[in-house]
């Protein structure tokens, strides 16, 4: 069954009592037990919910895993997947990283003695040079937010089940509609559900989905015990939209590419980092490993005095954190997304003052070139007139 029938269909046929189309939503913590010794297979909400188990069997259908566990965010199921490791061991991570997953790994798991090593994923001889006796896993975002590298898949996981070493994937931009990891190699892929899958920013909820039975079990118990899971209400939310995931994430890719076209030939604009325009330099593994490109990319202005201008007179885009929604949002990283890593690290990879991050939405895309198009505008004049600004930094903006 080709993917677009299989998201369309998600839940439709799970409920053989009542024949419901959309699955309904338990929301009973606890369930009968028919007599001693006996379960229907739920017992506590924490352990196992019947919405919630749908949604797991679909996002490990989905990702071609044989366990998927559903939590409260993506931070969430980062944190319940670096639980699979101790004190002492070793991660390489992707230099290019969300500012949540370094703040989680640098101030949170470093003092449970588990160290990171953050590499360009995409080489080899970085990861080798950087791989320790006591490495027991490698982190790729690819590809990655904000720069958009990406990595060969492929040839990384190759590199790692060579030394026994667990290759975990977050795929929150592609989703599994253009790229499915496991298939690729990885053993663990991860989600930040809140984005793509979701898609209409109403929703906070994380996806794991692992390969193998004896990591899903050891993933089983950890999901249990930690308890972060995502509760009946926002697993029914998460599976609803991603129904319409197919549709959505068509239309983000089309949107995305017609407007870092648009970017690319601006004069204000340096430079636009998108894997589906040819001159990204992952544009052909990109093409190799994945059916399609996210929506979301970053371009640098030519100077940093025109990011609080545009930031103000977008109209249609809004200036907001987050990314994989129906709706356009604007976000400036170095201040917002990426604050807390530190800025040396931030500006040696490119995460400077002049960054904006765009993720597009499903609007008609001439009106959104044209709400930029009139932003920048405005923002050129103002500078030109010597009109003052407060800057993103000062406007209040999340962490």
């Amino acid at each position: 069954m080709k993917m677009e029938s299989r998201l369309a269909q998600i839940g439709t046929q799970c409920d053989p009592a009542t024949g419901a189309v959309s699955f309904p939503i338990y929301q009973a913590t606890a369930f009968r037990h028919p007599r001693l010794g006996q379960s229907t297979g739920f017992d506590y909400s924490r352990t196992k919910n019947p919405t919630r188990a749908v949604l797991e069997e679909a996002a490990a259908e989905l990702e071609s895993g044989d366990a998927g566990f559903a939590c409260s965010s993506g931070m969430a199921a980062l944190q319940t997947v670096f639980a699979l490791f101790a004190q002492g061991d070793h991660l390489l991570v992707s230099l290019d990283l969300y500012g949540g997953t370094y703040r989680l790994l640098e101030r949170v798991m470093s003092r449970f003695g588990v160290g990171a090593t953050y590499v360009d994923t995409n080489d080899l001889e970085a990861l080798e040079r950087e791989c320790r006796p006591n490495t027991k896993a490698v982190l790729i975002e690819t590809p990655t937010n904000p720069l958009m590298m990406v990595t060969d898949l492929k040839a990384v996981s190759r590199w790692a089940k060579s030394r026994g070493i667990l290759v975990i994937v977050d795929n929150t931009l592609l989703t599994p509609f253009f790229q499915r990891p496991i298939e690729l190699g990885a053993d663990i892929v991860v989600h930040s559900a809140t984005k793509y899958l979701g898609g209409h920013n109403d929703v906070l909820a994380g996806l794991i989905v692992t390969k193998g039975k004896e990591l899903s079990e050891r993933m089983a118990f950890l999901h249990n015990s930690i308890g972060a899971v995502l509760n009946p209400q926002d697993s029914w939310l998460l599976m609803r939209g991603m129904k319409t995931l197919a549709l959505r994430m068509e239309r983000h890719e089309y949107n995305a590419t017609r407007i870092a076209e648009f970017l690319l030939e601006h004069p204000m604009v340096e430079q636009v980092y998108y894997p589906a325009l040819k001159h990204h330099p992952g544009h052909d593994i990109q093409k190799r490993q994945s059916s399609g490109n996210t929506g979301i990319f970053s371009f640098r202005m030519t100077d940093a005095r025109y990011v609080a201008p545009i930031l103000q007179h977008i109209r249609l885009i809004s200036f907001a954190e987050s990314l994989g929604g129906v709706e356009s949002l604007m976000t400036y990283p170095a201040v917002q997304t990426h604050a807390d890593i530190p800025e040396e690290i931030r500006r040696r990879i490119g995460v400077d003052e002049r960054l904006l991050r765009l993720s597009v939405g499903i609007e008609h895309v001439d009106d959104l070139i044209e709400d930029l198009r009139r932003a920048f505008d405005r923002a050129r004049q103002e500078i030109e007139g010597g009109t003052i600004h407060v800057g993103p930094a000062q406007a209040g903006c999340a962490r």
